[in-house]
């Protein structure tokens, strides 16, 4: 039975071993036998393979999604962050362009009065020891600069210097409320003594009570005794009203100061007074009104009806 199972097991082994060289050799002669079975098999696993690529799909998708979102927000904070980073620059640009502005009116103002100053930058709004209204400058003792020295911004007059460090300067502006500097008024010399209010208006009290003041008189540094703390001809401010109440010992007026203190970037200190008076050599020309433009208009007749 053994011999038997044996022998069955060697035919059956040698039939297949027939059979395959057969398949093969007719394959490599062109004969589409394996060719057909191999179809046929595809057929049949088709429906297979479609339905496992759309099982298998959504989750492809999910996937490929969930990546590329990654890659997104990554992609937003970087141009977030770049964006940043250029308003960082263009605002640095801007404040450069206008304190360069600053500068030149102020070199234009110093050196039409022949002052000798100073340039430095702001780097501080305010005092830490007080409420008084001051701005801290980038120059001090080292740089020349003492107290009771007039500070000029673009417009005309800042202040004055109230204290002085190595490197830096504390100056007291001239709308704080403790703030006085005698002035005169441009074109002739009645004097008066005007005071800070804590904004850009501040208070004239003229001292001679037969001087008179209108609207429109610029006010003009009168200067002090060795140049300090005040030296003469910086401009001040102009007058926008005028109080002449009855009983009044002297005339007082509202006076617009020239210096916009809220945009100071540049200011200088005025180390070196002129050895003439400039007189009234800074006054501000008056701004020229704008010209309305005006039209032409041409009428054309309409032709005369002909009968």
């Amino acid at each position: 039975m053994r011999r038997g199972g044996e022998g069955r097991g060697r035919l059956l082994l040698i039939s297949l071993i027939v059979t395959a060289l057969f398949l093969i050799t007719l394959d490599l002669r062109g004969v589409g036998l394996l060719e057909g079975a191999r179809q046929a098999t595809q057929t049949v696993l088709s429906p297979f393979q479609r339905a496992g690529s759309v099982a298998v799909s959504p989750f492809k998708n999910f996937f490929s999604d969930i990546t590329h979102l990654g890659r997104t927000r990554n992609e937003i904070e970087k141009l977030r962050a770049e964006n940043a980073k250029l308003k960082s620059v263009l605002i640095n640009r801007k404040n450069a362009d206008a304190q360069l502005k600053q500068l030149k009116n102020l070199l234009d103002l110093a050196g039409t009065a022949g002052y000798k100053v100073i340039n430095a930058r702001v780097i501080s709004q305010g005092s830490s020891q007080s409420f008084a209204q001051t701005i801290t400058i980038d120059a001090g003792a080292t740089a020349g600069i003492k107290k009771n020295m007039t500070v000029l911004s673009e417009s005309g007059l800042a202040g004055v210097v109230k204290d002085v460090y190595p490197r830096t300067a504390l100056i007291s502006l001239a709308t704080d409320p403790t703030f006085r500097i005698g002035i005169r008024i441009a074109g002739t010399q009645q004097i008066g003594i005007l005071s800070g209010r804590g904004n850009r208006s501040s208070n004239l009290q003229l001292i001679d009570n037969l001087t008179t003041v209108k609207v429109g008189d610029i006010l003009l540094s009168r200067g002090s005794v060795a140049n300090r703390p005040f030296v003469p001809g910086v401009p001040v401010g102009y007058v926008t009203a005028v109080d002449n109440s009855a009983g009044a010992i002297a005339q007082s007026a509202t006076v617009h100061l020239y210096t916009d203190f809220a945009t100071l970037g540049v200011v200088s200190i005025v180390v070196g007074a002129p050895t003439i008076n400039p007189g009234d050599a800074l006054v501000p020309a008056k701004p020229q009104p704008t010209p309305v433009p005006t039209v032409t208009v041409y009428a054309t007749p309409s032709p005369s009806p002909t009968n």
